[in-house]
């Protein structure tokens, strides 16, 4: 019997390692990140969402070594961004700003998708939210919006209907008074309304509106937190005045769910990093936003799941 020359029995064995490869998925064969990752921000430029993502964006493209380049693309309460980014493939090329406002629209049945559709890489601040005027309006207090509220309806700018803005102004509604949400998904536009005088109130929080609080612009009337804020002493919050709602925005990154979990880690262990700098622990402060607001992926689902059930208390018709 004739032996086989060392080509002729590698190459059948050789075919076979081809074959095996190929069968690979391809995730499981591509280094991951090797190209930009997208971020997109579902709001305008100059809000919160957009100031985290920008803060964000340098410390991750340190850690994963590719560009992140921000993409604003604001719409139907944040939704208009996070359909973007649920249309593009769960590579984890494409990632994604989540907040609050955005999370609040699945308590509409016809909304069309769902939470289990996207996998959250972490948490990475929470704030307390409040209702401010124009340093000009003749409103001077809680107390002077309630008696102009129970005169006639009163505008505020939240950033869509159906958002934490938009509940908090529904359940002071059924409180007896008159307030009148108006949507300006693009931050810019919210605040020029409420300087302007195009809205009598603003539904923000307090870090995001710092410049303009600082710069005598602005003045919050009522805190919706649990406490009275350090900063602003003098200024209720919403149970001292039998308004007790508390909805606190937080902002968070999300991935398309079904984006392989080794590469979600890495963009988890990317944001841990970053979150435990001193420089981004020193922008929360700025922010007046908690200090640990850093919640990593493990934990993310059941917060966000936690924050949807106390929305839920406050929806109409729920």
């Amino acid at each position: 019997m004739n032996s086989l020359t060392t080509g002729q029995w590698l190459h059948p064995l050789l075919g076979f390692v081809l074959i095996g490869a190929a069968a690979l998925p391809a995730a499981a064969q591509e280094k991951y990140p090797s190209r930009p990752i997208e971020f997109i921000v579902p709001w305008g430029p100059g809000g919160g969402a957009d100031q985290l993502a920008r803060k964000l964006a340098p410390g991750l493209e340190k850690e994963l070594k590719v560009s992140l380049p921000v993409i604003n693309v604001a719409g139907a309460t944040g939704q208009t961004g996070l359909n973007k980014m649920l249309t593009q493939p769960n590579d984890g090329y494409s990632v994604s700003v989540f907040i609050a406002d955005t999370m609040a629209v699945l308590l509409d049945a016809k909304t069309k998708w769902k939470l289990d559709d996207i996998t959250p890489a972490g948490i990475m601040i929470r704030q307390p939210s409040a209702f401010f005027v124009a340093a000009n309006s003749p409103m001077k207090n809680w107390n002077d919006v309630v008696a102009e509220a129970k005169k006639r309806p009163l505008k505020v700018g939240v950033t869509g209907f159906g958002s934490a803005d938009d509940l908090t102004v529904i359940f002071l509604n059924g409180k007896g008074l008159k307030f009148q949400s108006v949507p300006f998904p693009k931050p810019a536009e919210r605040y020029t309304a409420v300087l302007g005088g195009h809205a009598d109130l603003v539904y923000e929080q307090l870090g995001d509106v710092k410049s303009f609080l600082e710069g005598k612009q602005m003045r919050p009337v009522i805190i919706f937190a649990d406490s009275r804020f350090p900063a602003y002493g003098d200024v209720p919050v919403g149970k001292e005045t039998g308004n007790d709602i508390v909805i606190n925005q937080f902002r968070a990154i999300v991935l398309r769910s079904g984006t392989d979990a080794a590469r979600v880690k890495s963009v988890s262990d990317a944001l841990a990093k970053v979150a435990a700098t001193g420089d981004y622990r020193s922008w929360l402060k700025d922010q007046y936003a908690e200090e640990g607001s850093f919640i990593p992926a493990a934990g993310a689902v059941s917060f966000m799941k936690k924050e949807l059930e106390t929305m839920r208390k406050y929806a109409p018709n729920q």
